[in-house]
């Protein structure tokens, strides 16, 4: 870690939930020209790496090729190929696995028809699929499913399959839908070319944005560690080790408690989600908590508009404030 977070801290991550499957995540602060030196990296993991779950191939009964038609089903074969590779599917094991869609009654068809074996689940259940005229018409559909990471093109999957009777899906395995960025200038205290990077992650539901990143991390560690397997450390007077970071952090707010006077977070009545976080990053007295810019507290994991809203009311029904607050 750059050795000017001896002056600064380690970087805090905050997370914030837009959406059910939408979660944006800040690491603050940075030196200069390490938002995107992340960034860069985080990106091209979180499009290209992630593992999922897709269609490959399907195999209807009494269609050869996906330019058929069956009689009294609405939607053409190759329709109803392009609406399963919509299918949003977990599974944790890597093996293949087989789903079955079997209908003979008039209605629309979605993805509640298709029955999958245990430990797959589907996501978008209401996914429309097809429809059929009346009944007794049979719609019978064998799906293979796999997971795998990247893109594996018809060319690919014809070299892995020799059946005539299959209908092969080119598959984009990645459950990550999509990655936004947005980098800002920041200070710590008089220093003042600091950055602060914003990651917008946007998943299909097969995995969490947080997992996504936590993976992508990974990753990128395991890439990183082979410039170094021997675990020697050159020119070690100019990096930081965030654990003697972690630790001294710790200190210094130990250090503070004991001198200053001490009045318990929990006196001010905050609600137990706001306090659960300030005490979670060892904001434990009142004077603490006078002590910390808007800043700080934003970085904070699960902290948002609202506990800052709560946290001002508080202080100011005190006569006090935020650092740096007018």
């Amino acid at each position: 870690m750059h050795i000017i977070h001896e002056l600064i801290g380690v970087p805090k991550i905050s997370q914030k939930d837009l959406d059910k499957n939408v979660s944006t995540f800040e690491i603050s602060p940075l030196p200069r020209w390490y938002g995107i030196t992340l960034w860069n990296s985080l990106r091209r993991v979180l499009l290209s790496t992630i593992p999922g779950t897709r269609v490959t191939w399907i195999k209807v009964k009494w269609v050869s090729h996906e330019y058929s038609s069956l009689p009294g089903i609405k939607d053409s074969i190759l329709d109803i190929m392009l609406n399963l590779k919509d299918l949003n599917i977990t599974k944790k094991d890597t093996w293949i696995e087989w789903l079955k869609l079997q209908k003979n009654k008039a209605g629309v068809v979605t993805a509640w028809d298709i029955q999958t074996p245990a430990g797959v689940e589907i996501l978008n259940k209401d996914l429309y699929i097809t429809e059929i005229d009346k009944d007794g018409l049979e719609l019978d559909i064998e799906i293979r499913v796999e997971k795998g990471v990247g893109y594996k093109s018809i060319e690919d999957l014809k070299e892995e399959e020799d059946d005539v009777n299959v209908l092969l899906i080119d598959a984009n395995f990645s459950p990550v839908l999509n990655v936004k960025y947005d980098i800002e200038k920041t200070r710590h205290w008089d220093i003042t070319n600091l950055e602060s990077l914003k990651i917008e992650i946007s998943t299909n539901g097969a995995i969490t944005p947080v997992d996504a990143l936590k993976f992508s991390g990974d990753m990128l560690v395991s890439y990183f560690s082979l410039f170094n397997e021997e675990g020697l450390q050159v020119e070690g007077q100019f990096i930081s080790d965030v654990k003697d970071l972690l630790n001294k952090e710790k200190e210094e707010i130990k250090e503070e408690l004991e001198k200053e006077t001490y009045t318990p977070i929990e006196i001010i009545g905050l609600s137990p989600r706001t306090l659960n976080a300030l005490i979670n990053w060892w904001i434990l007295s009142v004077e603490q908590l006078t002590k910390c810019t808007e800043t700080k507290l934003s970085s904070i994991k699960w902290f948002g508009k609202k506990a800052m809203t709560e946290i001002r009311q508080a202080l100011n029904e005190r006569g006090l404030k935020l650092l740096w607050d007018d």
